[in-house]
Order: structure tokens, then sequence, then C-alpha cells
């Protein structure tokens, strides 16, 4: 970091919107949506890892991806709520590099993963004798642990050429998280040739990932001609799911990379739609069209409430055990 040059150590948000009354409606709102994150996506954590029947490969990564939901949501979420308090929204320069050095690993985490749930649901359609060879748990551990390193080199080289720039002058981000497109704004020096570098690094994850799920479904929609009515209707199905989740992925990272002249308040829509709305969708779109994941939790439910019941006969009977025992104490010494 150019120390000599730097002399922003702090930046202020100017928050999703300068009415205050709305601003804490919004907060509330906000706070409902992101319990909801945590306990949504959990539970499908919870369920995936407890369920023997879904140690499978598509649930392994399903679940991987509702942690890193709760992940992506945290980042950006808890210092938005708490702001929320504040009249004046300040974060520190080391936070501010944190929190999108954080964000871009979870962002380009989540497409690798997208992209690698593509190739199992086109393994298993289009090449079902051959998916326990082609795809495996082992197989997808190994994919899930390359994604990971993926999305942090992703994130170093952003960071490292976004904090090398100097930062003199104003420190005003109208937003309400630190992001590199709004970041350059502030930069007190030409960014052309940080912006295509910056921009190339995206692009050409961007454009392999779109490239592979492409491919994916166009040889799963070939495949689907041969499929039987009912096979047609389970794998489109599972298809319809995933890109739906795709589109509400990408498109609103699509339009705030590609849009920098847009209005604030349309960037703001679409940063809160991808950092908390999508993270909420995900689990409704998985576990409300998927029979198994939700037979799942109907049993975790149960077992849960089993559990309780005879964690609750268990101390009854050692309440009415102690009671004898002090009658019998009392009759002695009587």
């Amino acid at each position: 970091m150019n120390s000599l040059n730097q002399t922003v150590t702090y930046f202020v948000f100017l928050g999703l919107t300068h009415n205050r009354n709305l601003e804490l409606v919004l907060s509330v709102i906000f706070s409902i949506l992101y319990l909801l994150i945590l306990a949504g996506n959990l539970l499908i954590v919870l369920t995936v890892a407890w369920d023997q029947c879904l140690h499978t490969p598509m649930y392994f990564l399903l679940g991987n991806l509702s942690f890193l939901d709760i992940c992506h949501s945290s980042v950006t979420a808890p210092k938005m709520l708490l702001d929320s308090f504040f009249r004046q929204k300040i974060i520190s320069f080391g936070g501010c590099v944190a929190q999108f050095f954080f964000l871009h690993i979870c962002a380009s985490a989540e497409i690798f993963l997208l992209t690698i749930m593509a190739y199992d649901r086109c393994v298993a359609i289009c090449y079902p004798l051959q998916y326990a060879t082609l795809v495996n748990l082992k197989i997808c551990a190994w994919l899930v642990g390359a994604l990971w390193i993926g999305g942090i080199i992703h994130s170093l080289v952003q960071t490292f050429l976004t904090i090398h720039l100097p930062f003199c002058g104003p420190n005003v981000i109208d937003s309400f998280f630190c992001d590199i497109p709004s970041i350059m704004k502030l930069a007190c020096a030409d960014t052309y040739f940080t912006e295509v570098l910056l921009i190339s690094n995206s692009g050409v994850i961007s454009l392999l990932c779109f490239l592979a799920l492409v491919s994916s479904y166009a040889v799963i929609f070939l495949s689907l001609r041969k499929q039987t009515a009912e096979g047609y209707h389970k794998a489109f199905s599972t298809c319809a799911a995933h890109l739906l989740v795709v589109v509400l992925f990408l498109g609103p990272c699509i339009f705030i990379y590609t849009h920098p002249t847009s209005s604030f308040t349309t960037e703001k829509m679409a940063a809160v739609f991808y950092t908390m709305v999508t993270p909420f969708l995900n689990p409704v779109i998985y576990t409300l069209r998927n029979k198994e994941v939700k037979n799942s939790m109907r049993k975790l439910w149960c077992r849960r409430k089993v559990f309780f019941i005879r964690k609750g006969v268990g101390q009854l009977a050692l309440v009415e055990n102690h009671s004898v025992k002090k009658e019998k104490t009392i009759q002695c010494n009587g």
C-alpha cells in the first residue's frame, strides 16, 4: 500500500436512503430478512449433514451453496443493520478493504459453485451410468476446495490492484457497503489502466463460467429430448431451479459492473438484491421444489421433538426419584 499518498483513513457511507424514517423501516425489514437467511440456509446445511440419504454430490453442493449464502450476506448485512442506528456511518480503511475482499471471495466462489452444480446436473441427466465415476463426494470435495482457492486468488488480485491506488480526496461512499466500483471513484489518480486489469480479471472468470454453464445446459436440453415424460419433468424441474438461482445471482452483479453511470438508487437496489434477497430466495427455491429435502427436514424436526420429549421424561423421572428418596430420608429420620 502506498502510505505516502494515503491520507484517507476512513470512509463514510450515505446508506440506503437519506430519509431517516424510511431507513428505520428498512432496517427492521432487512433484520427480519437476515434472520430468515441465517435460519433457512443453516437449516439446509444441518439437514444435509444429518441425513445420510442426502450424502450425495447434488446435496453436498447444495449444502455448500447455503453455507456460501450465509457468508455472502454476513459480509455486508450486519454492518448495514448496525449503521442504521447511527446518523454517521463510518468504516475504517482497513475495514473497507476487508469487506470487499471477503465479498469478492464469496461472490466468485458462488459463481464457481453454480458452474460445478451445472456440471453435476449435466452428468446426472446425460450420463447416468457413469455418474458415480465422474461425480462423487470425493471429487466434489476437491472441487469445492478448488473453488475456495480460486475465489481467494481472484479476490487477492482485485484487492491488490485497488489498495495501491492513492486515496487523498473525498471519502464519502453513496452506498451501504464497500465494493470496488464505488471505491475506484474516490481514487485521486487515473484509474483507467487499473480498471482494465480489474475488468479483465473478472471478465475472464465470468466468461469461462458462462461458457461452462451454457455448454452444460446445451448438452442437457439436447439430452432431454430422449427422456420419458416423467424423466423430462424431473430433470427440467431440477434444472429450472438451478437456472433461476443463476439468473438471480448473476443478473444484479452484471448490471452493477456493466452500468457504472447508472443512478445510485438503481445500483443500491441491485446490490440489496444480490447480497440480501438472493441468499434468502435460494433455500426457498430448492426446498419448496425438492421432496427429499422437505422429507429430511420433517424427519429432523420429528427427531428434535422426540429428543426433547425424552429429555423431559428423563428430567421428570429424576424429580420423582429425588422426591421418593427425600420421603424415605424423612421417614428414617422420624
